[in-house]
């Protein structure tokens, strides 16, 4: 087994593109490669060929090896619930819930398994490229740490430092994480790289030297902004942007626990929509052709913020005015008569009203449906996941929305909202086509093939600016 681990000066400095990059630029070396991350947090989940969920950005990286999917591929998995809670996701299944003060009580089961899930991975390929969270100078947070030092140095496996420098300060940034994490946890520390650099690379010699100098680490290179990355799917809710696109207008509500978005990256990829991203406070724009509720992981939690923000009436109004509306699992779940949890799965235990644009009410119970599933819709093939708890029934239930192969989702008698629990449903392109096309929008197809174009550029640009061939070298 030979394995290396990309670890970061903070979050989002780009560690997931970066090692979906190299995994892409190994398998074209010939070589049998995975990726791994020990723990993630996000409420973009993928279902695995196991049967279990990981996180969207681990399911990327397994494309772009050229391997399905698996739960061993991150093991550990935080799925917030609220600002200081999450449920816990050990090899692909929910556990139980946590509050932050709590969790590292739960750290040395989760290492145990982290480790099991690693061994597994490892034994099946030549090569295992290893993505840190967040960053190891968080030492406050090193103490029965699995997410980055906590995991190399159990593991034995060395590391590479991935610095930010769109952001400023990436020469505190490396040398600051060397100045205050402890001497064992910095042996493991292999060389850094430079990410993100926009501009002449050239013009950053001096600072990269002066890196090499205070650190006694290598430098394996500068990568430049990689334009291209708004063709792959974000890994975060503050990733969530615009689409650059005219025409039909998409709306989609950013809910505050916002799960599995990357649905709508296969809409914001045409020409002829308009994605707009509405954030907190703002108002559904009276020119929306379309309202998207997305997932949730929280939906009663949801859709108290969304009676917040006024988007019930928002939403009254635009039904009114012949818009159109398509809820997505949690969203479906909102767009019905009643929520009832009575055991509290979703959170507190009760019943709540729902919007009342579908005729349908939903039922919680902590079973959690995980499947991959292929159908029909509109009749054209479709494919998707599931990922949710509760089941929903009811009269507008007679008009599904797929089969897949079973009914799935429901659609109001007046044919202009509909809810689904199908997540995914918009990259078959011949489903995509059919669906905007009866909203009056053409569609271009190529989504997937888009993708993976997508990852053949990104492990392009890496070779062109990284010294690839070291970088892999430096694993043990």
């Amino acid at each position: 087994m030979t394995a290396v681990m990309i670890q970061g000066t903070g979050s989002n400095v780009g560690k997931s593109l970066l090692v979906a990059g190299l995994c892409r630029a190994a398998l074209r070396r010939g070589l049998s490669v995975a990726p791994f991350k020990p723990q993630n947090m996000s409420n973009n989940a993928a279902v695995t060929l196991d049967g279990g969920e990981i996180g969207r950005a681990q399911a990327l990286q397994a494309r772009a090896c050229g391997l399905e999917p698996l739960t061993d591929m991150n093991p550990v998995l935080l799925k917030p619930e609220t600002d200081t809670g999450s449920q816990v996701i050990l090899q692909g299944r929910a556990i139980g819930r946590a509050q932050a003060r709590d969790y590292q009580a739960l750290k040395p089961r989760l290492l145990t398994g982290v480790l099991d899930s690693f061994a597994r991975l490892s034994a099946a390929h030549d090569l295992i490229i290893v993505e840190g969270a967040g960053s190891p100078a968080e030492v406050n947070l090193r103490p029965r740490d699995i997410a980055n030092m906590g995991f190399a140095r159990a593991a034995g496996v060395p590391v590479v430092l991935a610095g930010d420098i769109d952001r400023g300060g990436v020469i505190a940034q490396i040398v600051g994480t060397q100045a205050v994490i402890d001497a064992g946890d910095a042996a493991m520390i292999r060389g850094f790289l430079i990410n993100k650099f926009r501009g002449d690379p050239r013009l950053f010699d001096d600072g990269y030297r002066m890196i090499e100098a205070r650190t006694g680490w290598p430098g394996f290179g500068v990568v430049p902004w990689f334009a291209g990355a708004h063709r792959l799917p974000a890994e975060d809710a503050v990733d969530l942007r615009h689409s650059r696109g005219e025409g039909l207008h998409v709306v989609c509500l950013t809910l505050s626990r916002i799960a599995n978005f990357d649905d709508l990256d296969p809409l914001a990829a045409e020409p002829g929509i308009r994605l707009t991203m509405l954030a907190a406070g703002q108002a559904v724009p009276g020119d929306a052709d379309l309202v998207i509720l997305p997932g949730s992981k929280s939906t009663l939690g949801d859709l108290a913020f969304l009676r917040a923000q006024g988007w019930d009436i928002d939403l009254a109004a635009h039904h009114r005015r012949g818009g159109h509306v398509l809820g997505i699992c949690g969203g479906y779940q909102m767009l019905g008569r009643v929520i009832d949890d009575p055991s509290g799965a979703d959170g507190v235990a009760g019943q709540v009203a729902g919007l009342g644009l579908l005729d349908v009410a939903t039922v919680m119970s902590p079973d959690k449906r995980l499947e991959r599933v292929t159908g029909t819709a509109l009749g054209q093939p479709v494919s998707g996941y599931e990922i949710h708890m509760g089941r929903t029934t009811g009269p507008d239930c007679a008009r599904p929305f797929a089969h897949v192969p079973e009914a799935d989702g429901a659609t109001s008698a007046d044919g202009r909202v509909t809810g689904s629990y199908l997540h995914g449903l918009f990259s078959d392109d011949a489903f995509r086509a059919a669906f905007l096309a009866r909203l009056g929008a053409t569609s271009r197809p190529g989504f997937e093939a888009g993708v993976d174009a997508a990852l053949d550029d990104l492990a392009d640009h890496l070779e062109a600016h990284l010294d690839v061939a070291a970088l892999l070298a430096v694993a043990r």
